[in-house]
């Protein structure tokens, strides 16, 4: 993957990448600006900062982004309050060398458009001045902040097409679509074509990018969300809108077609009927972005919480699979090879990004109070820098 993602580098920058050693940066610094959180809680948990320790490359393969723009996620909501804490911190500290609050202060944020500040010494298809895109897994410190270290497959050239603003919207929800949508549920350009497909809470930033690309496939696309998105749906190409307000969703999900794919964004009761609207035994598919898989780390503790999840997903998939369909959990998953994938769909115009509203750097905690107020249509972005 890697050499292919350096020619294309290449090709993208005009010229042979070299392989470029770590440089020192043109002036010492040893802190930035950024929103941090010392404890677990609501809003008020949220602080800035001037003294965050400036981030440092520590392996070969990492670079140094400057962040022009980030976005919201409801994972940052559940961060904020501590949810999945457990998990994280294992993966942050696996042989738990450092102390129990190691992980504070914790930068929020999981999207970046920006500028590559400074690059590591294996990293050959990047150099400091591309403008790229990248969503920073939660076990690492965010990107509400002026800069965020990533690993270099972590990182994509961002689509020329859109601006910083634009472009921050896109990689974690994008991702999160793309692990469920073509990794998870196998459904890509070659076989998506004349299948249908039921997206349930398509109108949230997950959901919007999910009906845009499986309908640059080819698929006929059955988006539900309440009525004052359904414009929004037709626009992003979305053949039927169920407004899933105006009765019982199930009932009228029942008059329709069978589908080949589900995509649940939405988890709850949904699950308990959902799996009934599938085509039987033709390898059609049902894939939830709501897991329990953190939660029962947090309640059990990592070995039982692991146990558990296990348990749970294995009873369920043989369950629906001697009912003739096959049931699979997803997750976001970072990677910079995917990106570049998106970015193609992106620059050809067939995905574009879905903007609710844009915040100022200094309106941090105003960005998060409009999230948790729900009903979003799309991204909450943040302008790190004033330039756009």
């Amino acid at each position: 993957v890697a050499s292919g993602r350096a020619l294309r580098g290449a090709a993208r920058a005009g010229g042979q990448p070299p392989v470029r050693g770590f440089r020192a940066s043109p002036r010492a610094r040893s802190s930035m600006p950024s929103w941090v959180i010392d404890r677990y809680g609501c809003n008020d948990v949220l602080r800035f900062t001037r003294d965050m320790v400036f981030p440092t490359i520590h392996f070969p393969n990492e670079v140094i982004i400057k962040v022009h723009a980030a976005s919201l996620n409801p994972i940052d909501l559940s961060m904020r309050s501590g949810y999945g804490a457990t998990a994280l911190n294992m993966k942050r500290d696996p042989l738990k060398l450092k102390s129990t609050d190691a992980e504070f202060p914790l930068t929020l944020g999981r999207d970046v458009s920006g500028v590559i500040m400074e690059c590591g010494l294996s990293v050959s298809y990047f150099k400091p001045g591309d403008e790229v895109w990248a969503a920073i897994p939660p076990w690492k410190q965010g990107t509400l902040s002026e800069f965020v270290v990533a690993s270099g497959n972590e990182v994509s050239f961002k689509p020329k097409c859109l601006s910083h603003t634009e472009a921050a919207s896109l990689p974690f929800v994008g991702l999160t679509a793309w692990s469920a949508v073509n990794q998870v549920g196998g459904l890509k350009q070659s076989n998506c074509s004349g299948k249908r497909v039921l997206i349930l809470g398509a109108s949230g930033g997950v959901g919007t990018f999910a009906v845009q690309l499986v309908k640059a496939w080819g698929a006929h696309v059955t988006a539900v969300c309440s009525h004052d998105a359904s414009t929004l749906m037709k626009k992003l190409g979305a053949d039927d809108v169920i407004d899933y307000k105006s009765g019982n969703l199930e009932e009228q999900l029942k008059t329709l077609p069978l589908f080949d794919f589900i995509l649940d964004n939405v988890g709850g009761s949904t699950e308990k009927w959902a799996l009934n609207l599938l085509k039987k035994w033709s390898g059609a598919t049902y894939v939830t972005l709501v897991t329990p898989f953190l939660i029962n780390m947090d309640k059990l503790g990592v070995a039982d919480g692991m146990l558990q999840t296990g348990v749970t997903v294995g009873s369920k998939t043989v369950k629906h699979l001697f009912k003739g369909v096959h049931y699979r959990w997803a997750f976001f998953m970072a990677s910079g090879p995917s990106l570049d994938e998106i970015a193609e769909l992106v620059d050809s115009g067939k995905i574009q990004p879905v903007i609710d509203e844009v915040f100022s750097f200094s309106e941090v905690p105003k960005a998060f109070l409009k999230l948790e107020g729900g009903h979003a249509r799309g991204k909450t972005v943040i302008n790190v820098i004033s330039k756009k």
